[in-house]
């Protein structure tokens, strides 16, 4: 065995790792945008900050897809959940106002080929295109001892800019506040340790199957991509009082978080039809109604805390971009969040 082969049998291809740069490279290269700075394969990423921006404050925010990627590795599907990490993140940074200028992936894994690393990076480089935001750089590890042959993680940092000034803290939310919720587009990135258990083990599906009663294969219901409501939200942030992600913990768990103190929520679980996936997954499973909402999104990614006088515009603008709203409930006096 040659020196340049005794990495490769250690778990380290460089050959391989040399491909995917190339492949990254050019996903990198087409979400470049006026604000990019500097060259592909630098040590750091640069962006300038956007002019135009009164008292300009930096919004960031890490995460992950979590044990979603597990799914993608099963279809042999890669890019969606390089999306999902963008879309999520996204809608993290968007709760607080904030436009996004920027963005990192992390990809550590064991064993990972070529169609893999690229394909995560451009369902990434995808997203960024979308937003028109720059994938600035990132860091792809191949970590043999640490992951399972063929397994990866996925995380990133994303970069967003709001004028001090109009920033959302939920300090403008008032009783009488309408809630209003937009639709899912199915599990998001959370709760997957639980879809999983669900979906291939109680009811003993593979990737490929039929979802009974969702027209779907179990791949394509749970790999359905996380829905990014920057286009339908940001165009109207100024008429938003509070937004609520709703991510891993539910509703219950997510949209106390920019609540101020003396108000609180209340939710009514019947002003939406709660997705098929989701009932089907509850009684293949046997699980409680409470532990449901605690765990998926039911349906609703996103909440939004806005004037009564301001609900209508707000769904409009959100039903003309074809994403589907409903008036869920209402801020109270009071503390906590209550579904009823």
């Amino acid at each position: 065995m040659s020196r340049a082969d005794k990495y490769k049998s250690a778990g380290v291809d460089l050959d391989a790792a040399a491909l995917a740069k190339q492949r990254i490279g050019t996903a990198v290269s087409s979400t470049q945008t006026p604000l990019t700075l500097g060259a592909y394969g630098a040590f750091g990423g640069m962006v300038r900050v956007p002019e135009g921006v009164d008292d300009p404050a930096l919004v960031m925010s890490t995460d992950g897809a979590g044990t979603k990627v597990l799914v993608a590795i099963m279809a042999g599907i890669h890019d969606t959940v390089g999306e999902d990490l963008l879309n999520h993140s996204v809608n993290d940074i968007l709760v607080h106002g904030a436009k996004p200028i920027a963005f990192l992936d992390y990809i550590a894994g064991s064993n990972m080929d070529v169609e893999t690393i690229a394909g995560l990076v451009e369902g990434i480089a995808r997203g960024c295109r979308a937003h028109d935001m720059a994938l600035v750089g990132g860091e792809t590890a191949q970590m043999p001892g640490v992951y399972h042959p063929g397994h990866y993680d996925l995380a990133g940092t994303i970069v967003g800019v709001v004028s001090e000034s109009a920033a959302l803290h939920g300090d403008e939310v008032v009783p009488g506040d309408r809630l209003i919720g937009y639709a899912s587009t199915g599990l998001h990135t959370n709760g997957y340790t639980l879809a999983r258990q669900i979906v291939f083990e109680d009811m003993g599906l593979g990737i490929d199957d039929e979802v009974p009663g969702v027209g779907a294969t179990a791949g394509e219901a749970l790999l359905a991509i996380h829905r990014s409501y920057f286009g339908v939200i940001h165009p109207v942030i100024d008429k938003i009082h509070a937004l609520a992600h709703i991510t891993g913990g539910g509703i219950e768990g997510n949209l106390g978080r920019p609540l101020p103190q003396g108000c609180g929520a209340r939710v009514d679980r019947s002003a939406w039809e709660v997705p098929p996936l989701f009932r089907i997954m509850q009684e293949a499973g046997e699980v409680d109604e409470e532990e449901m909402f605690r765990v998926f999104n039911m349906g609703v990614g996103m909440i939004a805390v806005v004037p009564q006088k301001c609900t209508d515009e707000v769904r409009s603008y959100a039903g003309n971009a074809g994403v589907e709203t409903w008036v869920i409930g209402e801020i109270v006096e009071g503390a906590g969040v209550e579904l009823v």
